[in-house]
């Protein structure tokens, strides 16, 4: 559900502005209304920059933090410091590495040619010769240049022939080659220089880790403390002047559950105040409300539009069908056995604000347990066909492909007549009965009438029950959804656009179920996929016993590795479309909330 909200006014002297705005920020539950979007002043600007720097270099230092190493606690040190003394290091370390980069380049260039003193070319020059270096491909290495020139071959290397060739100044060798101009060091002394530059760029990215250890935890709460500042800056930037400038108006919400905490610090501050309790047309923040089970699946919920203030939340009623898509999906009970023991394991070792996913991870596994049993598959192997005494029980609860083929139609059926249902109940709460009436029209009109025809079909009512039902439920569905689809509109007009209204209802109603074969296909295709694996494991692997149990160990790892990742992805990509789309149309979702973010952290005062 979504939490009631109350509007706020707050009327504030501006010498007691900065104290009032630190005192709500350090409570935490004021949502300020945003009035100069897109105003940035200097101070801001800075901010941004500031927290900009601090965050790329937490994200940076995190890369050099050694393993299992324990952070130091915060320092009283400013973190700009801190940057400059890493940014100094990252330019030594840029510095280093293009070093590296050309001495690395000349060793490479040198090898070929070996341990060479340079002296000894020097004095062959001042004695009246020259020493050319060449190299060529070796297929086109002429024999007629060791009859003109003092010619030697250094080395042959992958095809390259390398070589050198003796003559005075003034002659020139008609090799067709260009000569080969070499660094002017020794390669020893290069493979030194080398050495060293990889120990200096050793030594800096100890330092990295060292910094990382000393100072992480000082420029977290420096990042933490910027955030904070920036918010400040920027609810004085929605501030409205009045009064000569002697008065700050500033407007909020705030969740109806702490409205009297904010009451009692405005009556301690003197502030003068207005609230209001927020309608439900007015563009309120939503903050969600649900019991457990449901708040696992708000980062689903806000990975769409949240809702708008007066709809109604529909986290807890998509939650369950969620999970059983999911198994339905990845539908493998082995599969889901993974998932439970990773996310029961995981659940321990993460951070606390992980431990809610964690938390889901393990809820979707269960639900694949469930449906995959349901589907008859563990790792890939068909349970129907096996004859294990434990799994004999359970085969009366398994589907065949045709049985899950028709489960996953009428399971979405299901959820679409539930999002019809939520929808038409929530425009009577929103709206009142009578602006609703359409609504409940087609739901009666699906309903009444398909439960009747279903009833009728499987003998549980006479034909002349499941007349008087037809009656029934057809009058008040074409009422409802013809004559009184919009109250305050001509019936005759109403009766025009309903007859639009049943075309796009029977298409897309029919659209919106043939969407649900997808939880029948996936979960098909990653069972046999698996089967597939298995197959392979067992006809691939040798007759040699110890490397045939590995072959087949190496097979099946990589193949259901390979089907729980891709499965997987498609488990919970499909659910969420199956919501996203077809549950949210059908219960009439308008969206367009902004998410309740409250004005929150402590700022310093400096």
């Amino acid at each position: 559900m979504i939490s009631p909200m109350k509007k706020y006014a707050f009327l504030v002297y501006h010498k007691e502005y900065e104290k009032f705005l630190e005192g709500i920020q350090n409570l935490g539950v004021v949502h300020v209304i945003e009035k100069q979007s897109g105003v940035i002043d200097e101070a801001t600007r800075e901010l941004h920059q500031q927290m900009s720097y601090q965050q790329a270099a937490i994200n940076f230092l995190k890369k050099k933090l050694p393993d299992n190493s324990e952070l130091k606690p915060v320092l009283q040190e400013d973190a700009s410091e801190i940057i400059a003394s890493l940014q100094q290091l990252q330019a030594n370390h840029d510095s280093l590495e293009q070093k590296l980069a050309q001495v690395s380049k000349d060793v490479a260039q040198l090898t070929p040619w070996g341990q060479f003193s340079w002296k000894t070319i020097d004095l062959l020059r001042v004695s009246g010769w020259k020493v050319s270096f060449y190299s060529c491909p070796t297929r086109k290495v002429n024999p007629v240049w060791a009859e003109k020139f003092f010619y030697s071959v250094i080395s042959d290397i992958s095809g390259q022939t390398y070589f050198i060739a003796i003559t005075k100044p003034d002659e020139v060798p008609d090799f067709d080659i260009e000569e080969i101009k070499l660094p002017a060091l020794s390669l020893s002394d290069l493979l030194q220089e080398e050495a060293l530059l990889i120990g200096q760029l050793a030594e800096i990215e100890q330092q990295y880790s060292a910094l990382a250890v000393e100072k992480l935890s000082t420029l977290k709460a420096a990042h933490k403390q910027t955030v904070a500042d920036l918010d400040f800056e920027k609810v004085k930037l929605n501030t409205t002047l009045g009064a000569g400038d002697k008065l700050m108006l500033l407007e909020g919400w705030v969740p109806a559950d702490n409205a009297e905490e904010v009451d009692q610090l405005l009556e301690s501050y003197g502030i003068i105040y207005f609230s209001q309790k927020a309608g439900k047309e007015d563009p309120a923040p939503i903050k969600l409300r649900n019991n457990k089970f449901a708040q696992l699946f708000h980062p689903i919920t806000e990975l769409y539009e949240m809702p708008a203030y007066g709809e109604v939340d529909l986290t807890p009623f998509f939650a369950p069908f969620f999970v059983m898509f999911f198994g339905l999906c990845l539908g493998d009970a082995g599969y889901g056995v993974l998932l439970l023991l990773i996310g029961l394991i995981a659940r321990r070792k993460v951070k606390p604000n992980m431990k809610s996913m964690m938390t889901l991870v393990s809820i979707l596994g269960g639900g694949t347990i469930v449906f995959g049993f349901m589907s008859g598959t563990l790792f890939g192997i068909e349970l129907i066909k096996v004859d294990w005494p434990w799994i004999q029980k359970m085969k009366s609860v398994m589907l065949n492909a045709d049985q899950l083929f028709k489960f996953s139609l009428i399971i979405g059926l299901v959820q679409i007549v539930f999002g019809m249902t939520i929808k038409a109940i929530g425009k009577s709460v929103r709206f009142g009965f009578f602006n609703s009436l359409s609504a409940w029209g087609w739901l009666i009109a699906l309903v009444g009438l398909g439960g009747t025809y279903a009833l009728q079909k499987f003998g549980i009512i006479s034909p002349s029950s499941a007349k008087i039902s037809y009656y029934i439920a057809g009058g008040l569905a074409f009422l409802g959804a013809f004559v009184f689809s919009d109250i305050h509109r001509n019936p005759v007009i109403n009766i025009a656009a309903g007859v639009w209204d049943l075309y796009n209802m029977v298409t897309g109603l029919l659209g919106d179920v043939l969407s649900y074969v997808r939880l029948f296909a996936l979960g098909i295709s990653g069972a046999v996929l698996g089967l597939v694996f298995n197959d392979l494991a067992m006809k691939m692997k040798p007759d040699i016993p110890v490397v045939g149990f590995l072959v087949s160990a190496l097979i099946l790892i990589f193949g259901h590795g390979m089907n729980i990742f891709m499965s997987g992805l498609g488990a919970f990509v499909h659910p969420l479309r199956l919501t996203f789309v077809e549950f949210y149309k059908n219960a009439g979702f308008e969206g367009g909330g902004k998410k309740y973010t409250p004005f929150k952290g402590v700022k310093q005062v400096k």
